[in-house]
Formats: C-alpha cells, sequence, structure tokens
C-alpha cells in the first residue's frame, strides 16, 4: 500500500482507506466512482489511482509521483512523446515502451486495469477520453472477428457442427499442449528427473459430464453497498442452468485463499468489460466451502458470482474422470515452474493464507451456449498455471461469431 500510494495526493486519504477497508492494492483498484465519492475523492484523487493502477500493472511505480506531479491525466500522459518522456519524467527507453503499450501488462503478467476503473472511466472522463477506450475495444473485437468470421466463412457446413468441432482449427502459441480444445502449460520432470509431470487429457469432457453437476450460489454479482455474502443459501441448481441463455467461462480455483489462485481470478475478472461486450458470463467454482475464505475471496479479487461444487465435478472433468492432485514438496517446491507462478502472483501484491485443501488442481473451462458443448478447457499442470488472457478472449469471440450464424 506505502508503495502504491507514493508520496501523492492519495496519501492524505490513507488513514480514510484503511479505516473504511480499502487496505490493500487489489481492493483499490476495484474501487468504482461510487465508492470514490463515498470516501471524498476529489477529481486529483481519481485520476491519481487511475495513474497509479496504470503504473502498477506494468511495473512501473517508481514513477508514480513523478507522473502525478504533472497534473496531467492518464490520456494526457499516454500522449506524450517518447521524447517528452524521457527528458521531462527521465524515463528509461526500455520502460517507456512498457508504459505505452496499453495492449499487454508487464512481462510477469499481472492483471490490467480493473474492470471497474473502466468503467469509471468510461462513466465520468470527458467523451474524448471515452472515444478511446470504445474505439480500443471496438478494434479489438473488430481484428478478432474479422479474422474469425474469415475462418469460419470458408465452410458452409460449420453450421451443422457442434461447437467443439468448429473451434477444432483455433490455434495456439508454442509451447502449449492443444489437442483439439484441451490446453495445458508445459511441465517438466521434477526432483531431479524422479518425479514425472501429471499427464493430461488429450479430448475435452463430454458435455455430458458437466451439464448435470449440482452447483449452489455463494455469492452473486458484486454491486456497490451489496452484503459481502449471501445471507439466504441459494438451493442447489444443475451447472446447465449456467449458460442456458449465455455462454460461461468457469474458472476452477485450488484456494481462494491462495495467492495464485486469487492472482488469476482478479486477473480474469479486471477483463470482464469485454467479455461483457461478448456475452460472456464469468464465474468461479470451488471444491469447498469456508465461509471466512470466501468472504476475504469476494469481492476483492472476484466481483462475479462464486459457485459452491460439492462434488468436485467440474474438477474431476479437467482429469478425465479423477481429480488432478499433487503434493506440496514434488509439485511446487522442487517444481521451477510452479515457483515461477508464484514469483508472478506476488508481483500483483495479494495477500494469501494457506486455508482449505490446497492439492487439488483447476482449470478453467469455457461452454457455450445451452447445448452447444464444452469450447475450451485449460488445465492447471503446474500450481498457479493460468490459462492465456488472449486464448480465451480470442474463444469467446469465435464462439460470439457462431452464436450469430446459428441463433
Amino acid at each position: 500500500m506505502e508503495e502504491f500510494v507514493g508520496n501523492g495526493s492519495l496519501r492524505e486519504l490513507l488513514p480514510k482507506l484503511l479505516e473504511e477497508g480499502w487496505d490493500d492494492v487489489p481492493a483499490l483498484k476495484i474501487m468504482n466512482s461510487e465508492d470514490m465519492d463515498e470516501i471524498g475523492m476529489s477529481r486529483q484523487h481519481k485520476d491519481a489511482l487511475e495513474i497509479r493502477s496504470y503504473l502498477h500493472d506494468r511495473s512501473l511505480l517508481q514513477y508514480g509521483d513523478k507522473l502525478e506531479a504533472t497534473g496531467k491525466c492518464l490520456p494526457e500522459l499516454l500522449s506524450l512523446s517518447t521524447a517528452d518522456l524521457s527528458s521531462q519524467l527521465e524515463m528509461k527507453r526500455g520502460h517507456i515502451a512498457r508504459f505505452l503499450d496499453r495492449t499487454s501488462a508487464c512481462a510477469t503478467d499481472p492483471p490490467p486495469v480493473s474492470h471497474s476503473l473502466l468503467t469509471r472511466r468510461r462513466n465520468t472522463m470527458a467523451s474524448r477520453n471515452n472515444s478511446i477506450y470504445r474505439k480500443e475495444l471496438s478494434s479489438l473485437n473488430s481484428r478478432k472477428l474479422q479474422s474469425t468470421s474469415r475462418t469460419l466463412g470458408s465452410s458452409s457446413s460449420l453450421y451443422n457442427l457442434p461447437l467443439e468441432q468448429s473451434m477444432a482449427s483455433f490455434k495456439i502459441k508454442a509451447g502449449h499442449v492443444f489437442k483439439g480444445i484441451v490446453a495445458a502449460m508445459p511441465a517438466d520432470p521434477t526432483a531431479c528427473g524422479c518425479v514425472q509431470p501429471p499427464p493430461i487429457v488429450e479430448n475435452v469432457a463430454p458435455y455430458s459430464t458437466i451439464e448435470n453437476i449440482s452447483v449452489q450460489k455463494l455469492t452473486p454479482e458484486y454491486k456497490t453497498g451489496m452484503e459481502h455474502l449471501v445471507k439466504t443459501k441459494t438451493p442447489p441448481m444443475k451447472a446447465s442452468e449456467l449458460w442456458r441463455e449465455k455462454p460461461a467461462i468457469l474458472l476452477c480455483i485450488r484456494r481462494p485463499g491462495c495467492i495464485m489462485c486469487r492472482a488469476e481470478a482478479h486477473q480474469l475478472y479486471s477483463k470482464k468489460p469485454i467479455f461483457d461486450a461478448l456475452g460472456v458470463q464469468l464465474y468461479v467454482v470451488l471444491h469447498e466451502h469456508i465461509e471466512t475464505e470466501v468472504k476475504d475471496f469476494w469481492p476483492r479479487y472476484w466481483g462475479g458470482v462464486v459457485l459452491f461444487d460439492r462434488g468436485k465435478e467440474f474438477f474431476k472433468a479437467l482429469g478425465g474422470g479423477k481429480l488432478l492432485k499433487d503434493k506440496f514438496i514434488t509439485g511446487f517446491l522442487f517444481n521451477p515452474r510452479a515457483i515461477a507462478n508464484y514469483k508472478r502472483a506476488k508481483t500483483i501484491a495479494v495477500d494469501q493464507n494457506f486455508k482449505g485443501e490446497g492439492e487439488i488442481k483447476g482449470g478453467l473451462f469455457i461452454v457455450g451456449r445451452g447445448k452447444s458443448g464444452i469450447a475450451y478447457q485449460f488445465i492447471e499442470r503446474n500450481f498457479g498455471d493460468w490459462a492465456p488472457l488472449d486464448e480465451v478472449i480470442e474463444i469467446c469471440t469465435r464462439i460470439k461469431v457462431v452464436n450469430s450464424w446459428l441463433f
């Protein structure tokens, strides 16, 4: 927190922020305009929060005080030339490139500007800035839709194919395992080659294995002023009800207190405006229900619906019918990839604890509307593996195109 607020205008609000529960960086970055007004933030405070959130996403907080001292808002700073950033703000050339790159975060890939800040920017900044946001979002969707339309339009038989087959031509980056629509990060032998990496399924889980899973909603979609937990427990429901009208992303996490799980959830939810534009819903799935853990997790790191899968059926589906498990020593301490994932999560400055079952690995499903099937399945092969956001967005874009033709 101290490093994030720096010596700028937010420092004077620090006692009040802490008193009101805005006591860590991820919490600050999900503030919306109503939250800011409730705290009594001025225009200067709001601009400072936006600047520092942007810098935090790119590991450039060392420039926070200098940028804030210019009195400029973020769009004005982004319009400065490379020469001005170098001479006036003493920014290094490599850092300038990272600062001006609005399409990605730093090399450690922390989450980009939170969806609430994007929403605040869209609602409260001048129309010039609104057009920047809409242009970037529409440009992203336009590029993806154009390339997808060319691919999908090449075969008139697409309309008679289930969603799984229509997604089969999707290409992903080298180094991933991708069989049809199953993806995972690479994994190496650990403990000096004595422990082999866990195998992964070659085929996507059959739709029949997930449609009748019984789940319970533990939280709703967060809105300002909402109670921190649902007081009345909702009855169990069939999972297929979740995506009956719209496609859905289901992020299955090991523990809501795990630093890597929290960072992944925060990263994914920060892209909510894009998924909203694509008509895709977001859910987190837990395999155990510890109420205090849910309370700490929602809405600080995840503002969407949280589901409880008592039978661990989604987690079994990721492993082809059995749970994917690993021990802390062999799966983490002796696994360089897992340690790298942990270091990546630490750059996002989230808290962690060790409560609950942490050996059951998770992953991510993208499920099409109705009974159209599972479009994408990512498996957490190493502790802390994340489904690459560009792949997730690409798949969701393809689903949108398919749905526009089929429905």
